[in-house]
């Protein structure tokens, strides 16, 4: 085979491969460097219409190891129905990232129904909110719109929630037996929003 050939069969290959990537679209990682003090530092990600800054999402940095689970279409499709009710309310990326962070952690981002013997009293949803301690009827807590809602109506009470780790201001609002659970989805809340913001 002659190099001119080969060289046009190469350069075909890298063509087709180059166009697919941009078919494709971005790929989004969220990626986090290390500053020498053991927490790591978010790097800012971009989106197609928008940048957005890793560095709002996750002010801190993480706290501790961080845990991730692959999620379905209705996983999925509850992270973008909390990231649309905290537009709703006005509020921003950082509360979006909180909002998920926590549910993560209570249920996982299912919306769970009573679990019989495994219920934690009578706590559903994907908040796991309890109709006994005033969060709404079972019909609400169980509207993914209404839970996250009543989650929000509860952090903006609490006092500087903007500039909190996450573990402390879902723990304010959330009153676990786990105060420091939350603070090992904090990288997945924030990697679902960077992916969903701008289209949810």
């Amino acid at each position: 085979m002659n190099t001119t050939i080969l060289r046009k069969s190469v350069l075909g290959i890298a063509g087709l491969a180059f166009a697919g990537g941009l078919a494709a679209g971005p790929i989004h990682h969220a990626t986090t460097t290390d500053t020498g003090t053991g927490d790591a530092r978010p790097v800012a990600a971009v989106q197609a219409d928008k940048t957005v800054d890793s560095g709002k999402l996750i002010p801190h940095g993480v706290q501790g190891a961080q845990s991730r689970i692959d999620l379905d279409a209705e996983q999925t499709a509850n992270a973008k129905a909390i990231i649309a009710a905290t537009k709703k309310t006005g509020l921003d990326e950082r509360a979006a990232v909180i909002s998920i962070g926590t549910a993560l952690q209570e249920s996982k981002l299912e919306n769970l129904g009573h679990l019989g013997d495994r219920n934690d009293h009578d706590s559903l949803g994907l908040f796991q909110q309890r109709p006994s301690s005033g969060w709404g009827t079972p019909e609400q807590i169980t509207d993914p719109q209404y839970a996250t809602t009543a989650f929000l109506k509860g952090l903006r009470q609490v006092d500087g929630w903007q500039d909190m780790p996450l573990t402390d201001a879902a723990q304010t609002v959330q009153v676990s037996a786990y105060p420091d659970a939350y603070a090992q989805w904090e990288q997945q809340a924030a990697d679902l929003v960077t992916q969903h913001w701008n289209n949810s």
